[in-house]
């Protein structure tokens, strides 16, 4: 299945059901009186967030959506049939765009989330609905109340509890590889991974979702490389995994470019809890990671952990950091902790 993340459709909701002008005429009743009947609703239009999706691929190739025209109102007191609503199924965090592609109208977090983006025309009043004592036969009708049309933009972000950032390379697959049951594409060249790949991690007893993106590089928030179009992904999370290739030959720089890129996309996304990771290290001898670790330490006062996804090596203590933060940042904003998650793995 085609990953896509961004799409824009046009919507137009069901206009309403014009009222009916139309006079009771029987045999042997002389003043049968108005019995125009009334005009149905239009259907509204409707998002709503489903589990089971993890793309919108499906607007790719029908973007417009629109709502057919209520009945209209009859005689005999005859009203018209109003159009059902039209509900249009996207993934769980998908946020939902103005046409200028930057006002949110709403964001559809949870399964069942659901808004409403065009309302339904009413239906006409009928000609019996104006009868009264000093108006016995009226002879007209309300007309019906046209349905709303807008453009909207769809914009999914993952759900996902972790998010893994870091240069081309840097081994980010090969650890989601390692730590889940998901599969991404491994190579020895940059830009293996083209799409968000995501998997569920165990610590022990508990489990969390964790995202893996395509490497940034310099120049990304202007578009260099692949650009900064999946750092949306990992949004939501409550931690980033920063891994470096310690083999590299500036750690501090590679460091520093990835946090350029993350504040340039959003500041909100730099203040985010980060756990720093030397990749690789079974790559050096112990003289040589200790001199680059020294000097990582030294220019920008953190501390990385140090693990070789290829040798599974200090894979469980990663593992147990980034829940350890996790578990808090979700009680502290009062949301669901997320052991016990079961899906094994999102393909995309």
């Amino acid at each position: 299945m085609k990953f896509l993340d961004e799409c824009k459709i046009y919507v137009r909701s069901g206009d309403g059901g014009a009222g009916a002008v139309s006079f009771r005429r029987e045999k042997f009743i002389e003043y049968g009186g108005p019995d125009g009947g009334d005009g149905g609703k239009g259907g509204d239009v409707w998002l709503e967030a489903a589990d089971g999706l993890n793309t919108l691929i499906d607007y790719r190739y029908q973007q417009h959506y629109k709502v057919r025209t209520a009945g209209h109102g009859m005689g005999r007191l005859r009203a018209g049939a109003n159009t059902p609503d039209l509900i249009l199924k996207v993934p769980v965090g998908t946020e939902v765009l103005e046409e200028d592609h930057e006002t949110l109208i709403a964001d559809l977090a949870k399964a069942g989330d659901r808004v409403c983006i065009a309302r339904g025309g009413n239906g006409g009043f009928g000609n019996h609905y104006f009868k009264s004592a000093t108006n016995r036969s009226p002879y007209h009708a309300n007309p019906a109340i046209e349905g709303e049309e807008r453009w909207v933009w769809l914009r999914m972000k993952l759900i996902a509890d972790a998010g893994i950032v870091g240069l081309p390379n840097a081994g980010k697959s090969t650890f989601l590889s390692v730590v889940s049951a998901a599969k991404p594409k491994i190579a020895d060249y940059p830009f293996t991974t083209l799409i968000p790949q995501l998997g569920v991690v165990k610590a022990g007893a508990n489990s969390f979702v964790i995202a893996d993106i395509p490497g940034l590089i310099e120049g990304a928030s202007e578009g260099a490389g692949l650009g900064t179009r999946f750092l949306g992904h990992v949004e939501r999370c409550a931690v980033l995994l920063h891994l470096i290739d310690v083999t590299g030959d500036d750690p501090v720089g590679a460091y520093k470019t990835i946090r350029t890129e993350l504040k340039a996309y959003s500041p909100f996304l730099a203040k985010k809890p980060e756990i720093i990771a030397f990749n690789k290290i079974d790559a050096l001898t112990e003289k040589e990671l200790e001199k680059k670790l020294k000097a990582f330490t030294t220019k920008t006062k953190k501390t990385p952990l140090l693990i070789s996804a290829a040798a599974q090596k200090n894979i469980e203590a990663v593992n147990y950091a980034l829940y350890g933060i996790i578990s808090k940042t979700r009680v502290a904003e009062k949301l669901p902790d997320p052991a016990g998650v079961t899906t094994e793995e999102w393909k995309p």
